[in-house]
């Protein structure tokens, strides 16, 4: 069983809140009636045996190392019971708990990283688990197996200098040409930022960062790329960026799909 799991956290965000509105808001998107349940692989998900809603973590009175340890905590309850687990951020700080969690339970975890940010940083404004910080922290723990990143517009010397450390396969925006090639061996794990996405696809973002991926390029990637899909994120939405809900719509869109390639992993 797959389960959606929200994670309504955004204190770790370097530049404005709003993400931890956007578990809610991506349901409704989910359930909204200007679309059906149907993925582009061909599964009804509105077939409650493919998936259930898990609700949210409480994280209303945490932070720091104690929401961690709560996100961390129930993403392992559901794959102990055996279930896959699609997480809705949240800012991509929720990224480092459910992936370590992934990283206990299945050995050799791959990751691929989707965002405009590479999410290197040793340590943003003192706070070495901002959201900008994740993929720096995961790749220290020694427990990733291969990262690898698309839709990087934003790498500056010191990510840069990260990304050589931690053996860091990055596909810039600036050339996509090996993107069809994405190839894993063993599982993985997908952390997709809505911000990879160009402003003008998904204006509900903290951080707008032109040039960037369409809808369907995205989509390609989820239904293409070669490698055994374990779990899921899709975080940074912001609904007070977010006009006529035009983002969450996308990022409903991007859950259906996610959803569609877990089953289809099996």
């Amino acid at each position: 069983m797959i389960k959606l799991l929200g994670l309504p956290q955004d204190n770790n965000s370097s530049y404005m809140t709003g993400p931890a509105m956007a578990p809610a808001r991506i349901r409704e998107a989910i359930a909204c009636d200007s679309a059906n349940m149907w993925s582009e692989t061909g599964y009804d998900l509105g077939n409650k045996d493919f998936w259930q809603d898990a609700g949210d973590i409480d994280l209303q009175s945490k932070s720091g190392a104690e929401a961690f340890e709560a996100i961390k905590a129930g993403v392992a309850k559901q794959i102990k019971e055996g279930h896959r687990v699609l997480s809705l951020g949240g800012d991509h700080s929720v990224a480092f708990p459910v992936i370590s969690a992934h990283a206990e339970h299945y050995d050799g975890l791959n990751i691929l990283h989707i965002d405009a940010h590479p999410d290197l940083y040793d340590d943003m404004q003192s706070n070495p688990f901002s959201h900008a910080s994740p993929f720096a922290r995961l790749m220290e723990s020694g427990k990733v197996k291969k990262l690898v990143q698309v839709g990087i517009r934003t790498l500056n010397a010191h990510q840069r200098e990260q990304a050589e450390r931690f053996g860091i396969d990055i596909h810039e925006m600036r050339d996509l040409s090996r993107v069809s090639e994405i190839a894993f061996e063993g599982p993985v794990y997908l952390s997709f930022d809505l911000d990879a996405l160009d402003p003008a696809c998904a204006p509900g973002v903290s951080h707008y960062e032109p040039g960037g991926l369409s809808t369907r390029e995205v989509l390609d990637i989820i239904h293409t790329f070669k490698g055994q899909l374990v779990g899921a994120d899709v975080v940074e939405l912001n609904p007070h960026r977010d006009p006529a809900d035009i983002t969450a719509m996308v990022a409903a869109k991007i859950v259906k799909e996610l959803i569609g390639r877990l089953l289809q992993d099996g």
